[in-house]
C-alpha cells in the first residue's frame, strides 16, 4: 500500500529525472509546496478616498514606482491643466455651443494626454490620434480634389520650370483636374505640424494638452507643435466613436480645414 505523497510543483517535477535520487526525508521537504488558502489583502492605497477618483485625476496606486527612475526635467517644472472648466472652454471652442458636453468626462481628458505625461500611467491619446488623422487625411483628399489645382502643365508651356524638351504636352481634361491633390506631397503639404499647431491653438489645446516637455523653457524644441497636432487628431477620432463619423466629418470641415483656406458647400 502506497502512502500519500504531498504535491510537487512542476518545476519540482519536471528535472527531477535528471538528479540523483535523494532520500525520502529530502523529497518530502523540498518537493512539497506551500500554499495559502487565505484571501490576499488589499493595500491601504485601495481603501482611501483616492479609489474612488477617476484615472486622469491620479496615477494609478499601483503604478507608482517606490523611486524616481528617470531624472527630473531640464528647464524647471511644466504645469499641466487640472481645472476642468478650462477644459472644457477649448473644447467649447472647437466643437462649438455645447461642445463640453460632446464627450465623457474620461475621454476628453484621455484625448488632451500625451503619452509623455506622467509616464503614460494614466493613459495616452495615441490610438484615438491614428483613428482621427485616417478622418482628416481623408476630408483633405477629398477637399484636394474639389478644390482649383494650379495648372503645372500649360499647353503654351509658359510657367514651366523645364519644358519639355521634345515639345511633348500631357492630356488635359476636366475630370483630371484634381488628380494631383491625391499625392502625398499635396497632402503633406497641408496636414503638417507647422501648420496644425496654430489651429491648435486657435482653440486653446496648448493650455490644456498634458505632456512633459523635455525643457520646460523651450517647448516648441521639445516638440510642442507635434503635441498639439496629436490632441488635435485624438479629438477627432474621439468625436467619431462617441457621436459617428458624420459628425466626426462635419468638425474636420469646419474647425480644420476651413481654417487652412478651404471652402465647403453646405451640403458636403
Amino acid at each position: 500500500m502506497t502512502s500519500k505523497r504531498p504535491f510537487r510543483c512542476l518545476f519540482s517535477t519536471a528535472s527531477s529525472s535528471l538528479r540523483p535520487t535523494p532520500s525520502k526525508a529530502s523529497i518530502v521537504r523540498t518537493s512539497a509546496c506551500t500554499f495559502s488558502t487565505t484571501t490576499p489583502s488589499r493595500g491601504p492605497e485601495y481603501d482611501t478616498e483616492a479609489a474612488e477618483r477617476p484615472r486622469w485625476q491620479q496615477t494609478p496606486p499601483r503604478m507608482i514606482a517606490p523611486y524616481r527612475i528617470r531624472p527630473q526635467a531640464r528647464g524647471g517644472v511644466f504645469k499641466v491643466n487640472e481645472d476642468p472648466r478650462r477644459l472644457d472652454d477649448a473644447y467649447v471652442r472647437m466643437l462649438g455651443h455645447g461642445g463640453d458636453k460632446m464627450l465623457g468626462d474620461e475621454v476628453k481628458w484621455l484625448a488632451v494626454t500625451h503619452k509623455s505625461f506622467d509616464h503614460g500611467r494614466r493613459g495616452f491619446n495615441d490610438r484615438l490620434a491614428y483613428l482621427g488623422r485616417r478622418i482628416v487625411e481623408l476630408q483633405t483628399s477629398q477637399a484636394l480634389i474639389n478644390s482649383p489645382q494650379e495648372n503645372y502643365w500649360p499647353r503654351d508651356g509658359k510657367g514651366m520650370s523645364e519644358p519639355d524638351k521634345f515639345g511633348r504636352r500631357p492630356f488635359l481634361h476636366p475630370a483630371l483636374n484634381g488628380l494631383q491633390g491625391l499625392t502625398d506631397e499635396a497632402e503633406g503639404a497641408v496636414l503638417n505640424k507647422t501648420r496644425l499647431a496654430p489651429v491648435a491653438e486657435r482653440y486653446g489645446l496648448d493650455k490644456v494638452t498634458r505632456w512633459t516637455p523635455k525643457n520646460a523653457e523651450n517647448l516648441k524644441g521639445s516638440g510642442i507643435e507635434s503635441v498639439l497636432m496629436t490632441s488635435l487628431y485624438a479629438i477627432v477620432g474621439a468625436v467619431a466613436l462617441e457621436r459617428g463619423g458624420e459628425v466626426a466629418n462635419k468638425v474636420v470641415q469646419d474647425k480644420i480645414l476651413a481654417p487652412l483656406g478651404f471652402t465647403f458647400s453646405p451640403d458636403s
